[in-house]
């Protein structure tokens, strides 16, 4: 049976190791970086994470990340955790490694009080779910599949022009500018007050550029507002696994607009308009993450990109 020994979170030693794991077993397109690694082991407010390496004969030969939040706001649940990723290199497969390490993440999580599990999909995920691949070893272990799929699209942005179903609208966007912290704010707690409320949040605390994220402006004010990436953002590119696109690489994160403005046009105006700020700033292959609106994202030319598949178990 192997060893497990704590995951060292602040260790750049062991990012690289979760890194090379990882990357022996999945395609070069679904890689991580160690910069990628370190990233999502800093601290996230009101979260907890631990991690653990299985060691056989002294050498590490897989490892395991796993996350909950016990003080989330109170629009964000409590009591769900995550499995952030596990690796097992391919020559120690199917020895019971990886049932151990899971084995270990569920007493954890249970621990901090944690009703449910899922696969991925974590405040500061490694990847939006697990790649198909790892379907029969969570299914193997109690994980029940969800009813939905999390899709990534993308497409290259050099020939990129407005979708022919784009409408005139009385709106206008732009980038936001430093002072508008609190208007982007005001809106996402008003209209999207969970997740994508708390991640902005994080994001301008730990030193991400207010003029990432664009703004739509109506006669009522802020109305909608979308998240963009870059190669220079404070968020790496490289959770998009964005390696089989042509670079320069961007993102287009979350996107919304106001309940009241809703079915007039509006997002489809303010997708065209981030993608055409990626365009002008010289990004080619774009990546919109984590979505199922594949209908949507379709009008602007995007295509399937990568799919994950979740899965949750209950614990306790």
């Amino acid at each position: 049976m192997p060893t497990l020994t704590p995951f060292d979170l602040n260790s750049s030693e062991q990012h690289s190791l979760l890194a090379a794991l990882w990357n022996s077993g999945l395609p070069a397109d679904l890689a991580l970086s160690p910069e990628f690694v370190h990233s999502v082991t800093r601290p996230t407010t009101g979260g907890v994470s631990a991690g653990r390496i299985a060691e056989v004969n002294g050498q590490p030969v897989a490892a395991i990340l796993a996350s909950a939040h016990p003080g989330a706001p109170s629009s964000m649940p409590c009591d769900v955790g995550w499995i952030d990723a596990i690796a097992v290199d391919p020559a120690h497969q199917r020895q019971g490694t990886g049932r151990e390490l899971l084995a270990w993440a569920e007493e954890w999580l249970a621990a901090q009080g944690v009703a449910s599990i899922f696969t991925g999909c974590a405040t500061r995920h490694v990847s939006p779910g697990v790649p198909e691949s790892a379907i029969p070893f969570f299914a193997a272990c109690g994980y029940e599949q969800c009813d939905w799929t999390n899709w990534d699209v993308a497409r290259n942005l050099a020939d990129y022009t407005p979708p022919p179903t784009l409408r005139e609208v009385p709106a206008a966007a732009y980038p936001a500018q430093p002072g508008q912290e609190a208007l982007l704010l005001d809106f996402l707690r008003r209209e999207f007050p969970g997740r994508w409320t708390f991640e902005t949040e994080e994001a301008l605390v730990n030193g991400g550029r207010i003029s990432d994220f664009m703004l739509l402006w109506t006669a009522n004010g802020v109305e909608g507002a979308c998240k963009l990436t870059f190669e220079d953002s404070a968020w790496p590119i490289a959770r998009y696994y964005p390696y089989s696109l042509p670079r320069p690489w961007g993102q287009l994160g979350f996107i919304g607009v106001a309940e009241s403005v809703r079915g007039q046009g509006m997002g489809l105006f303010l997708l065209d308009a981030g993608l055409r700020r990626l365009q002008n700033t010289g990004v080619n292959g774009c990546v919109i993450d984590w979505t199922d609106l594949l209908d949507f994202y379709g009008k602007a030319g995007f295509t399937p990109y990568h799919r994950w598949a979740v899965l949750w178990k209950r614990v306790g």
